[in-house]
This record gives structure tokens, sequence and C-alpha cells, in this order.
């Protein structure tokens, strides 16, 4: 079965629209046996989560999409450490929780840029317990990938393993809908990276939103975010994306060629 392990809550600040209790109301509609959270850069809602998760039957993954500075989380200069990289972060055990919370407070305390950063090197000291994956678009891997720059992203892909272990890291595919330019090219390029260094796919969807008839109301939440208004061409924007939170059957139907990659979300 499908496991959707790449979700944003209210907690992130903003960005995503929905409450803990819908996340968990939905799994039960789904029937779905677990989920993780993984809010921006925090850790704001994960007993909550695992409360109501808990109470309602549902395994709790604990997480949190990371922004990972350029260079160095110390680095705080304009135009070269204000674009961090997303690198999706989830415990598999009481010390990756342990873990988790660590790094979501040295980013706040020590890395903080615009955004909570950490780097390369505090990744490797508290990684223990941890599984990563190369998240979303935004993530340094798919960044590589989408400039056609296939060795560094084949470079990073080791890096992150090594600071993870071989086993401990994923490389993801988020799916955002059909028809969105670039995805299906990015899609392929993973597939590929991820055979050609014998690291395991795993499928995710991003979602920032439970229905899809909610995404109108998580764009005028991103403008208020932004700073700007609804009739600004020019203003960051989700909705020609799909980020709701899709039933795991549709996501098993979409990707039943990547039986692999499905088994990976468990």
């Amino acid at each position: 079965m499908f496991i959707h392990l790449h979700n944003h809550s209210h907690y992130s600040l903003l960005d995503g629209l929905p409450k803990i209790k819908d996340y968990v109301n939905k799994c039960l509609e789904y029937k779905m046996p677990a989920m993780a959270l993984t809010d921006h850069g925090s850790v704001y809602g994960v007993i909550e989560f695992y409360q109501k998760a808990k109470e309602a039957g549902i395994k709790p993954i604990l997480g949190m999409e990371a922004y990972i500075a350029p260079r160095r989380l110390i680095y705080k200069k304009v135009k070269m450490d204000d674009k961090p990289s997303h690198l999706v972060l989830l415990a598999k055990n009481n010390i990756g929780y342990k873990n988790l919370i660590q790094l979501a407070t040295i980013g706040h305390l020590d890395g903080f840029y615009y955004k909570p950063r950490l780097d390369k090197e505090v990744l490797k000291k508290y990684s223990e317990g941890l599984i990563a994956t190369s998240a979303c678009w935004a993530g340094e891997v798919s960044k590589a990938l989408r400039q056609d720059n296939i060795e560094l992203a084949k470079q990073l892909t080791d890096e992150y393993k090594n600071i993870f272990g071989k086993d401990n890291f994923y490389l993801e595919s988020v799916y955002l809908g059909e028809n969105i330019k670039g995805q299906g090219d990015l899609h392929e390029k993973l597939v590929d990276l991820s055979k050609k260094t014998q690291t395991p796919l795993m499928l995710t969807k991003d979602s920032h939103y439970i229905n899809l008839e909610d995404a109108d109301a998580q764009d005028a939440l991103l403008c208020i975010n932004t700073g700007t208004v609804l009739n600004n061409p020019k203003r960051l924007s989700m909705k020609e994306f799909d980020c709701s939170f899709t039933h795991p059957k549709l996501m098993e139907e979409r990707f039943k060629d990547l039986p692999d990659a499905i088994e990976n979300t468990q």
C-alpha cells in the first residue's frame, strides 16, 4: 500500500493548509495505516500529530522537510546563502526523534537566515536514527537533474548515502498531477539515477491541502505568506500543481509500473 510520507500541515506556517485532525480523519477514510508529518523546517506539530494519530490507531511517522544551506549554516551572505535546498528527514526510532528535535533547534538558533537552515556537517553529527529523502523539486539532487548535471546528482546521492547510511537515503519522485511541465523528465531521470547508483526510489505527493477543492484556500494562504494578492500574475503560486492528499489507490494505479517505489513508502 502507498503511504504518504511528505505532508505539510498548518504548522508549515502560511504554507500548509490542513489541521492535524484533517489528516488523521482522511487516513481513517482511506484505511491508511500510517502517514508522516514533514512540516517546513520545524517540528511544531509532531506532539499533536503523534497523540491524535495514536488515538486513531494510525502509525505516526515524525519528520521535517529541512532547509539545507548552500554553504555552511553559519554563512549568511545576500545572494549566496539565501536559497537553501530541501531535504526530508524521517525519524525511524527514538534516537532519530531526538536528533530530529536537535536539528530543528539548531536550524532556528544557529542557522536561521530567512529560513531555519542546516548543513551537511550538522546532518552528519545527528544522522543516527534518521531516514532522509531527496525531497521535492527544490532538493539538491532534483535541482542537479533538472539542470542535466547527472554527475553532480550522482555525487550528491553518494554524499547523502555517506551521511545517513546507504540503507537510509531514498531518491524521492514527487507526483504533482498530470501534464506538469518538466515532471515526467525529472521522474525518468530519478528512476535512472536510482538504478545507476543502486539507491531505492520512493514516491510522494508533497501534500499542502487535503482535497483538490482546497487549492484556492491554500493559494490565498500563500498570498498572505508572501505579502501579495491573488490577481498578481508574478506571485508565487502552487495552483498549477495537485498538492492534495491523494487516495493511496490512485497513486498505486498511476505508478503500477514501479511496485518497489510504492513498497518503499512502507
